[in-house]
């Protein structure tokens, strides 16, 4: 029998402000280190964020390895967790940024991510601000025996980038998001996060900024598709046990990766 992973989602919204953001990632974790949570998921942008976007975020990115980084390395290695968050990395051409999310314990990054789909959609236009994130093979790391896989808000609305994880071999996807509030978007936002768990059949676990930019109901959802942890639209955390037995049983009960006959391929 495996041991159970508590997981902590913890949804907070982040502001200009990167020292007042890392006070606050500060209390989340250590709140959810006092309910044993061993990986805590933070949103998308938890380094910094401004709305709309302008040349600040150019002025506030940095290196994967750096100060946002080392302090996350630090909460992490006090209250031995895992933490996974969003930053704003530094791009190329010293205009746009990356979006980027680091998972990181007390020795340093066990794997970061470069957000894959643009949210060119609903009116807003990422790219022009953001870079992409290049096609590559998918970064994953592991607590206690469980794999964990990163993707990042927009990119849910992909299948294919959940289906790379799930071959690679992750039992949990964890997702930092911004999602924006909008006509349907609660529904839209539940409903992926639930599909994704569903056809992959694995657990997902999804921070998202509160309302009133983002839609809140940060959660997590197991590989059956139902939702055993969530916060609402307030600053707070949500916690889950995950175990790898579970993800067996049910591939066990619905092997439908093991049965599908078609496979994902790069378009580029």
């Amino acid at each position: 029998m495996t041991v159970a992973v508590p997981v902590a989602v913890a949804q907070f919204a982040p502001t200009a402000d990167a020292a007042a953001n890392l006070d606050l990632i500060d209390d989340l974790v250590a709140t959810a280190s006092s309910r044993g949570a061993r990986v805590v998921v933070f949103p998308e942008y938890s380094s910094y964020f401004i709305d709309p976007f302008d040349e600040s975020l150019a002025a506030n990115a940095e290196e994967i390895d750096g100060p946002f980084t080392r302090a996350l390395t630090a909460f992490a290695s006090t209250y031995a967790v895992t933490i996974v968050a969003g930053l704003l990395e530094r791009a190329g051409d010293g205009r746009r940024v990356r979006n980027a999310v680091v998972a990181v314990d007390g020795s340093g990054v066990v794997a970061h991510y470069r957000k894959l789909h643009l949210y060119d959609a609903f009116g807003q236009r990422e790219s022009d601000w953001v870079e992409p994130g290049e096609l590559g093979e998918p970064e994953t790391f592991e607590v206690d025996g469980m794999r964990f896989g990163l993707m990042t808000c927009y990119d849910l609305r992909f299948p294919e980038v959940g289906r790379i994880l799930a071959d690679a071999g992750v039992h949990a996807i964890l997702v930092p998001a911004e999602w924006v509030r909008g006509p349907l978007k609660e529904h839209h936002w539940r409903t992926l996060l639930h599909a994704r768990a569903i056809e992959n059949t694995l657990y997902v676990a999804a921070a998202d900024h509160p309302p009133p930019l983002g839609v809140g109901n940060s959660m997590v959802v197991d590989p059956q598709g139902v939702e055993i942890a969530a916060v609402g639209t307030g600053t707070d955390i949500a916690l889950a046990h995950l175990d790898v037995d579970t993800v067996e049983r049910v591939r066990r009960v619905n092997p439908s990766l093991r049965l599908r006959r078609l496979r994902v391929v790069p378009r580029d």
